[in-house]
């Protein structure tokens, strides 16, 4: 049995007064930093806080009345928000200097006469008690390599950007006189821009540029801050994957229980990380993307015993600061999820098929299968134009499949893919072939001169289930191919002793249903009107259509979450786990794609 990994954390270390102190000090920052940005775009204002704090009183901690300042207490009040420690620390160590220094100051009798410095005293003091008071609010861990990143950040990136604004100060050069710049004069002025907003031009007689060039400058110095904070407090990016160990006893759990859920399966990916019930008789999977602890699914195993794995994963989330969140929860599993302070969203619902109701090839005379009658028209002539042409579909079960075989159908699938990413995370299996999923089942399509044109491989749902993995055809074969293939499996069901299948699931499907209907309100029929909008690039409608011919039963599935304003990074992580978007900063990350779903 593999090692039972869990995260403790004392639950008596929080207190409403600790909660509270906690809060001012994030909105305390977060009023300074709209102080900074108002003063910034407001020349008057800006320029009133700074003659007072050089000249009259000294403004409260950070309000420097800049953009630079702003994106720094704003970067540190989103840390503050998320419980870094390591922001913590910063604040505490910079705010108790500058309480400290103002003390000092008024002492003297000149400063003391200033009802400001007063209220900025006693502003700085109140910053300073909520971090003491609050500290066991921040409690979320960065990744170990922080310290040493931000170090190099910060020294390879000066370099780089002083280098920049040297080149930009050599082009721009318009001075003419008798003294010529040297390049280390420019360097050092290039330098003194990216530190400093209001640089002392009279110490560079040989040097006038264009206002511009200073902007610019300025820009890079707030770009490289930018950088060097996110390096200094970027959450643990990765955790340990899932072991063999642990994969193990997911596959021992999914045999007992594994039938609950039709995404139960899928957590065997190999890039999610398990967390498991104090029992070992339940897990919860999840994979950590642009810090966003990212389950799937509902929990495997006893459901008894799924609060014992969602609580470690929670306080796990919350010890490194990630955010987080539940891709595609049953209605039974999100009703837990729920139960530890998470909000549901409904996603859209996942469309399973009885096979009972579809009959099977060959069906007792007087026993309609599902194929027939009028409703079913159009879907039946689709099925036997591509009979009519040749096509035969081949079921087996993967490890009936000999090696050299296996190996051309991946050969051929990786040919029919639709880029270079491989997609999936809560309801793709993301591998093909590995020899340990020898229960998986393979439908192979081939034309009439017995050439493969086109593939789809399910993953087990319990002993009597299927779970759609990968769909991949030729894109010369016969329209309608897919759904020729689906019918063959559902009619010859009882081949492979299935009773049920899941075929894929519909985002939105009850606003597209009930938008379509006599009565629709105006709202709905202006979200469905959205919707089918963005169904131009991302297939939403008409995964709904294909999905509607079968006739299935609709169980709707649920994204879990903690807080609304953290929806949009969620969905962010959501999308780069699924493949749909590739990691920032790559060069092709914006481009459109067509979304290659399970359908």
């Amino acid at each position: 049995m593999g090692e039972v990994r869990l995260v403790t954390e004392g639950t008596n270390r929080h207190t409403p007064r600790s909660r509270r102190s906690a809060a001012f000090a994030v909105w305390y920052l977060r009023v300074v930093t709209f102080i900074n940005f108002l003063s910034a775009v407001w020349v008057s204002l800006g320029q009133d806080v700074r003659r007072h704090n050089t000249e009259n009183y000294f403004t409260p901690y950070l309000l420097t009345a800049g953009f630079a300042s702003g994106v720094f207490t704003l970067f540190l009040a989103i840390t503050m928000r998320r419980r870094k420690r390591a922001a913590w620390i910063l604040n505490s160590v910079l705010s108790g200097l500058f309480l400290l220094l103002f003390a000092l100051v008024m002492l003297l009798p000149e400063v003391r006469q200033y009802w400001q410095n007063w209220v900025s005293l006693a502003l700085t003091a109140a910053f300073v008690v909520s971090l003491l008071l609050g500290r066991r609010e921040f409690y979320a861990k960065g990744d170990r390599s922080n310290p040493r990143l931000a170090a190099v950040v910060a020294v390879g990136g000066l370099l780089v950007t002083s280098l920049v604004a040297t080149l930009l100060v050599t082009v721009t050069n318009t001075a003419h006189d008798d003294y010529r710049s040297t390049f280390l004069d420019r360097w050092r002025y290039g330098v003194m821009r990216l530190v400093s907003l209001a640089a002392d031009d009279s110490r560079f007689p040989g040097i006038d540029t264009p206002g511009w060039v200073d902007v610019t400058i300025n820009v890079l110095s707030t770009l490289l801050l930018l950088a060097v904070l996110y390096a200094a407090f970027r959450s643990r990016r990765t955790v340990d994957p899932i072991t063999e160990e642990d994969e193990a006893k997911l596959r021992d759990l999914l045999d007992k229980f594994g039938e609950r859920d039709s995404l139960g399966y899928f957590a065997l990916r190999r890039e999610k990380s398990a967390v498991w019930s104090p029992t070992g008789k339940a897990a919860v999977t999840y994979r950590v993307v642009g810090g966003v602890s990212l389950a799937s699914g509902d929990p495997i195993g006893d459901p008894e015993a799924w609060p014992g794995a969602i609580e470690p994963w929670l306080t796990e989330a919350r010890e490194h600061g990630w955010i987080p969140a539940v891709m595609g929860a049953s209605e039974e599993g999100g009703t837990i999820y729920a139960r530890h302070g998470l909000d549901a969203l409904e996603l859209g619902d996942e469309a399973i098929v009885d096979t009972e109701e579809w009959g099977s090839v060959g069906h007792p005379p007087g026993k309609r299968s599902m194929l027939d009658g009028r409703a079913m028209r159009t879907v039946r002539q689709a099925y036997n134009r591509v009979k009519r042409a040749g096509y035969e579909v081949r079921i087996r079960r993967h490890e009936e499949i000999p090696d050299d075989e296996m190996a051309e159908l991946l050969r051929k699938a990786d040919d029919w893919r639709d880029g270079a990413t491989e997609r999936g995370f809560s309801m793709a299996l993301g591998r093909l072939g590995d020899p340990a999923d020898g229960r998986c089942v393979m439908l192979e399509c081939t034309d009439g001169r017995g050439e493969l044109r086109a593939v789809l491989s399910f993953a087990p749902w319990g002993p009597n289930g299927l779970s759609l993995d990968l769909m991949r055809r030729d894109r010369d074969s016969e329209n309608g191919l897919m759904e020729f293939m689906v019918i063959e499996l559902l009619q010859r069901a009882k081949e492979i002793k299935i009773t049920q299948v899941s075929l894929n699931f519909a985002m939105f499907r009850s606003v597209f249903e009930r938008g379509s209907k006599l009565g629709a309100g105006p709202v709905l029929r202006l979200w469905r009107s959205l919707l089918g909008f963005f169904s131009r690039w991302w297939q939403i409608e008409s995964l709904y259509r294909a999905n509607a011919k079968y006739r299935p039963i609709w169980e709707p599935r649920f994204m879990l979450f903690e807080k609304s304003a953290d929806l949009l990074r969620i969905g962010v992580a959501a999308a780069r786990a699924e493949g749909f978007l590739e990691a920032p900063g790559l060069p092709k990350w914006m481009h459109r794609k067509h979304l290659e779903t399970k359908w």
